[in-house]
């Protein structure tokens, strides 16, 4: 997830999500109720202290460490975890979590998804969205045609796109020339784009 700036034609990129469908994410939320942001994803052991590999969505990579109050979804629910100490190396980024000692230990949080929740995301400028909270907006065409919703954001090669999900599905450029509106309020993106593309 990213920041979209509408002031910019390139934002500076925060946090971008790894592919998976809104409602997997839209009905992951803490204990408290407050939504949760995926931030990466543990995928390996690292060492013979209980050290982790995490695959960081942020970018850069490292950006994930600027996140104190880590969740991690376990067992279908997201539980606070204490960041002992972090740091990226060749292997990539490595995290070690209080309470992990031992590979044995850390080779269970292996696949688990990371976290933070949404509140504890910086606060963004006027004109600026993360992806996640455009994840869900109905998507209408500059002529009103709704084109359904925004299911997720896919970064290529080529640029950043938007996945929207109606009775067809539409690959669209997330470009600034193709974002007409936002409207977070009433739930709704208007985009330079029609049904039959």
């Amino acid at each position: 997830m990213r920041p979209w700036c509408a002031d910019q034609a390139s934002a500076s990129k925060r946090l971008s999500d790894e592919p998976a469908s809104f409602s997997e994410r839209s009905a992951r939320s803490d204990p408290s109720g407050d939504r949760i942001v995926t931030l990466g994803k543990i995928v390996g052991t690292f060492g013979v202290q209980g050290w982790m590999k995490i695959q960081s969505f942020t970018d850069p990579p490292e950006n994930i460490f600027e996140y104190d109050n880590w969740r991690i979804l376990k067992s279908g629910q997201w539980s606070s975890v204490s960041i002992e100490d972090g740091r990226v190396t060749g292997k990539g980024v490595l995290a070690k979590l209080a309470g992990i000692d031992t590979p044995e230990d850390a080779r269970l949080y292996v696949g688990i998804e990371v976290g933070v929740a949404r509140s504890e995301m910086p606060e963004l400028s006027r004109g600026e969205f993360y992806w996640s909270d455009l994840e869900g907006l109905e998507a209408r065409a500059g002529s009103g045609e709704v084109l359904g919703r925004i299911d997720h954001f896919r970064s290529t090669p080529a640029g950043d796109v938007v996945i929207v999900r109606g009775e067809r599905e539409h690959w669209i450029p997330f470009v600034k020339e193709r974002i007409l509106k936002v409207d977070l309020e009433a739930g709704f993106i208007v985009l330079d784009w029609a049904s039959d593309w």
